[in-house]
């Protein structure tokens, strides 16, 4: 007996161009947050402190410093 196509099925998500991806998350929402930031976070954030002629602080939180580069990145034209 053939399968009949289900029709609530979801999506493919291959071919959906904004699939709703679970990657994005707040950063109040991070369960590592409060944890240092990463390597690759501090050198981005240097990078981009330097361009905007910001402060550049080495003792973010993963959280803090995710929303720093945003916020960097929208005062510098970076990354979007």
């Amino acid at each position: 007996m053939a399968k009949q196509p289900q029709h609530d099925a979801p999506e493919n998500p291959k071919r959906d161009p904004d699939p709703g991806s679970n990657t994005i998350k707040d950063p109040d929402d991070w369960t590592t947050g409060d944890e240092q930031m990463t390597g690759a976070q501090a050198s981005y954030l240097k990078t981009l402190s330097e361009e905007a002629g910001e402060e550049f602080d080495p003792d973010l939180t993963k959280a803090e410093a995710s929303r720093r580069i945003d916020e960097l990145q929208a005062k510098t034209g970076r990354g979007r």
